[in-house]
């Protein structure tokens, strides 16, 4: 297929068609079997991972022997999903999604706490709900290994293109406005985060920039109100009772704080891709809003109503209520639940991680006084 019939083949999910060979790739980059081999086997990766590793590539070539297109691929990812959140949660609930029509196609807008989890938990309610799962939008930057695209790209990932500038910058924006409403208009649901990165403080907003871009393909054809409705917004608010990265996140504000900057290692990101997926979550909420059919003519007035949803509807855990010193009727296990949080953190950061937890209180009253 030549690039005029794909206009989006660099950035979209993989194919069915694309799926074998892109496993067989994977299979053969030393790289991620190595990665693989000490993650399963951390003690024995260093001295006998050489041996260990033609085991790990033939017991994962065993896993995906019969995996020849995208649904197999995610409900193999769907089992491991199962798991995670047996171990990592202890429920996991979900409000709102009765009221969206399963044939209907949603550009869902929601807050951003956790790298891979957040569109994970917003995959795996609408499948227990009979749903089909949505196409994740991923920036560029968690992406510098080959592996770890295809793997996202085989999993309905998009790429959202963070490094390019000037004039790149714009033809990037441009492709990905239009590829997010093609997918809409094609019947496919897309999840974005609402802000470019992590909301570290607790503090959810909607960045106008980004519904902006949105609107980007399509300024010579319609007003922003009228793309704003034709791509289905929703917003969602997703609520952890504890958040694993809460301590990493609290020292970098830290950080920044009291020394006016903060430097990433090499594998940040992907440090807190797995401690998001692994660490104890406690309870959690997905709550989706009301498609949006109002008529907004600005980004700002959109982001405004955005996140008016999103805060409203985000559950309130005993950690946030705790944080906020409006925690009267919690258990002493609840109360300990919380305070063993402020161990990872350095003395001066323990008030920025209790504020991250008490934030969603706070907006909330704001947003309630308000109306």
């Amino acid at each position: 297929m030549s690039d005029q019939q794909d206009p989006y083949k660099e950035i979209r999910p993989y194919h069915d068609d694309e799926v074998a060979d892109t496993l067989n790739d994977i299979l053969q980059n030393d790289e991620f079997i190595t990665a693989v081999t000490r993650y399963q086997f951390p003690k024995m990766a260093g001295s006998i991972g050489w041996l260990l590793k033609p085991f790990v590539r033939i017991a994962l070539a065993a896993k995906v022997g019969e995996v020849d297109c995208v649904y197999d691929f995610q409900m193999l990812v769907a089992n491991y999903m199962k798991k995670m959140i047996a171990r990592t949660t202890t429920k996991l609930t979900c409000s709102g999604i009765d009221q969206l029509d399963p044939e209907e196609a949603y550009l869902f807008v929601s807050n951003h706490r956790d790298i891979a989890m957040d569109p994970a938990f917003v995959n795996w309610v609408r499948h227990q709900y009979g749903m089909d799962t949505v196409r994740i939008a991923i920036g560029d930057n968690l992406l510098r290994k080959p592996y770890v695209s295809d793997i996202m790209r085989l999993n309905k990932s998009f790429i959202v293109n963070r490094s390019a500038s000037g004039r790149e910058m714009m033809k990037a924006l441009t492709q990905l406005s239009s590829y997010i409403d093609h997918s809409i208009q094609s019947g496919n649901s897309i999840w974005l985060a609402q802000r470019e990165g992590r909301a570290k403080d607790g503090n959810d907003t909607t960045d106008p920039a980004i519904l902006k871009m949105l609107y980007m393909a399509h300024r010579k054809s319609r007003s922003f109100a009228e793309q704003a409705k034709r791509l289905n917004i929703v917003p969602v608010s997703i609520s952890y009772e504890y958040d694993p990265c809460d301590y990493l996140k609290a020292n970098e504000l830290y950080a920044k704080e009291t020394e006016g900057a903060y430097e990433k290692s090499q594998f940040e990101d992907i440090s807190s891709i797995v401690k998001g997926i692994t660490g104890n979550k406690g309870h959690v909420h997905i709550a989706f809003g009301d498609p949006i059919e109002q008529d907004f003519d600005t980004p700002e007035a959109l982001a405004e109503e955005i996140d008016r949803q999103i805060i409203s509807s985000y559950y309130l855990h005993p950690s946030n209520l705790l944080a906020a010193d409006q925690g009267a009727e919690v258990t002493a296990e609840q109360r300990e639940g919380l305070e063993s949080r402020f161990e990872s953190v350095a003395n001066g950061a323990k008030d920025i991680l209790r504020q991250m937890y008490a934030n969603p209180v706070n907006n909330q009253k704001k947003i309630e006084e308000s109306s």
